[in-house]
């Protein structure tokens, strides 16, 4: 089926109660060679004349996959259906729960440790893009170049250069990226200009890998970016911050692709692109990653769906830094009451809303009698066997809630805004729902931090949007830490992606040009008072004020300067 066709049957198809969404994915036979082969200017050809092989659509219901319902139209074959397990039945009691988990206590010393280096925006998005990491990408780009005949010759600080245009196109774009390098000026930007030629950047970029081609898992979809995914999640792990409370829910990387069909079917919540599971702590830090790639290629297990068997994965890699009572909150996308069972008993506390027909036919209230009755009225249930509460709330709507850790008390009182009366009235609420409104949102924080200023530059190959969701992550996460770490010298999210840039595509200038360029970089960059830090170097040089020697230099001017000197020296 056509992208086309599968609109056209959303919109013909009648508004019912589950919602649906576009995603894109991967070809199936993504680990082929011919993938690498779509390669070239976003601007130079259309994606409607795109192979029909590149890239597939689907359509499938927002709760991830879980093979119930019949209607479910898709693009991919109809998965055989497994002999449910009988389960004993659910005793259902009216009282509060009464969790047994351990209270917090955890310490994080990696965190003061971080604290205590005092790293520059560049240090620390180098937490994540370390040199392991760079090695490995200018090794599989190299390599796979040799295997076209090209020789490439790629080195690390010329690949930090590339990704210093990628950061710099989130927040400085054109229509064309080759208008970076053109002569006019309404267009031509030095700093990029200056730090690589234009031919250079290019073939750089067509050649851009991540996979030895000859050792590809055929049954992964995204077997061709797999090794920088577990790298990624590795480094990510690493250095996260050690928290109790974690949110975990679905992002989108946006396909950038030309097509004449795309369009969004009125009152339908249609999104194109590939949908990223991401667990991540409160404050929007991704800690945890894996794009989908549906339930054709992604087995679900524990008698969970798809989602719930995503949540267990994040749960899997938070306790290899330790079994502790971690809280985990999600919608109802994931939420059921098997998932809430299977969490407490890895130890694991969990919050979210759930839908009715996951609630294992809890007898709560009707949702037309709650709505009969004052704001603000709730009513809950507690499985005696699994200790795991469920609590449905009146407010705006009506709204199922289901935890293993959290109960009823302390029942609060909270604004109710009337937008027709234009009043605001204080309404009961439960302490499960207080908790869940707190500490849910991580994962739409990081998404907001990503669109703010993501990469913009994109080629042809499949996985091109993939890689710079990957990027946009790691600054995200590596301004996160700078937001821990320096409290006196804290700077924002733009600041900070225009320091790693301006540091990246200066010091490639540095390196490869002579003269003329490299003053007039010094000179424009020297007093600007954007992202100079004074780091230790190993080897004393003159300093570039004073003239005497020193073992201190700024990292974006790459010159000798004493702490002493270093206000002088970036002052006109």
């Amino acid at each position: 089926m056509k992208l086309l066709e599968v609109l056209n049957a959303l919109e013909e198809e009648e508004s019912g109660q589950s919602r649906e969404e576009i995603f894109i994915a991967p070809p199936n036979n993504a680990s082929g060679d011919f993938t690498d082969e779509d390669s070239g200017d976003e601007d130079g050809r259309r994606g409607t004349h795109l192979p029909g092989n590149v890239l597939h659509a689907f359509v499938v219901p927002e709760d991830s996959g879980s093979g119930e319902d019949e209607d479910e139209l898709q693009l991919q074959p109809a998965m055989k259906k497994q002999k449910a397990v009988v389960e004993p039945p659910h005793v259902w009691t009216r009282r509060d729960i009464r969790p047994d988990f351990t209270s917090w206590t955890a310490s994080d010393p990696h965190m003061e440790d971080l604290k205590s280096q005092e790293l520059s925006p560049v240090g620390l998005f180098e937490l994540f893009f370390d040199e392991g990491t760079i090695n490995f990408i200018v090794n599989e780009t190299n390599r796979y170049a040799w295997q076209k005949n090209v020789n490439l010759g790629l080195t690390a600080q010329e690949l930090k250069c590339v990704l210093g245009i990628l950061i710099l196109s989130g927040y400085i774009s054109y229509p064309r990226r080759r208008m970076f390098w053109e002569t006019s000026p309404d267009s031509h930007h030095h700093l990029v200009a200056d730090a690589i030629r234009r031919d250079r950047f290019e073939l750089i970029f067509s050649y851009l890998h991540f996979a030895d081609n000859s050792e590809l898992d055929e049954s992964d979809r995204f077997a061709k970016v797999r090794p920088l995914i577990v790298r990624m999640n590795y480094n990510f792990q690493k250095h996260a911050p050690l928290e109790e409370f974690y949110s975990f829910g679905e992002s989108m990387c946006e396909y950038f692709g030309h097509r004449g069909s795309k369009h969004l079917p009125a009152g339908k919540p249609v999104r194109l692109g590939y949908k990223i599971w991401c667990g991540t702590t409160s404050r929007g830090y991704l800690v945890w990653f894996e794009p989908s790639q549906g339930t054709l290629f992604t087995k679900p297990d524990r008698g969970l769906d798809l989602g719930g068997s995503m949540v267990v994965k994040f749960v899997d890699a938070l306790q290899t830094r330790g079994c502790l009572p971690y809280h985990i909150f999600f919608d109802k996308v994931f939420t059921s009451v098997k998932l809430m069972s299977i969490l407490r008993k890895k130890g694991v506390k969990a919050t979210g809303t759930v839908r009715e027909y996951r609630t294992e036919r809890c007898p709560l209230k009707d949702p037309k009698e709650l709505k009969r009755m004052k704001r603000g009225s709730f009513d809950y249930k507690v499985d005696e066997s699994e200790e795991i509460i469920v609590c449905r709330w009146h407010d705006s709507s009506v709204v199922n809630i289901c935890s293993n850790a959290v109960g009823i008390e302390p029942a609060g009182l909270t604004n109710h805004h009337s937008g027709a009366a234009k009043t605001q009235a204080q309404v009961h609420q439960p302490s499960l729902l207080r908790l869940y409104q707190e500490k849910v949102g991580g994962v739409g924080r990081m998404d907001q931090n990503i669109a703010k200023y993501k990469v913009k530059i994109r080629g042809m190959k499949w996985y091109s949007s993939f890689i710079g969701y990957v990027i946009d992550a790691a600054l995200n996460n590596a301004w996160q830490l700078h937001r821990i770490c320096c409290h006196d010298a804290q700077v924002d999210l733009l600041a900070f992606r225009r320091y790693v840039a301006c540091v990246y595509l200066e010091s490639n200038a540095d390196t490869s040009s002579q003269g003329r360029r490299s003053r007039r970089l010094e000179t424009e960059s020297r007093f600007d008072m954007i992202g100079h830090w004074i780091i230790h170097q190993d080897k004393r040089t003159r300093c570039a004020l004073c003239h005497s020697q020193t073992n201190t230099r700024c990292e974006k001017c790459q010159k000798g300067v004493h702490a002493k000197c270093f206000r002088a020296y970036h002052i006109r």
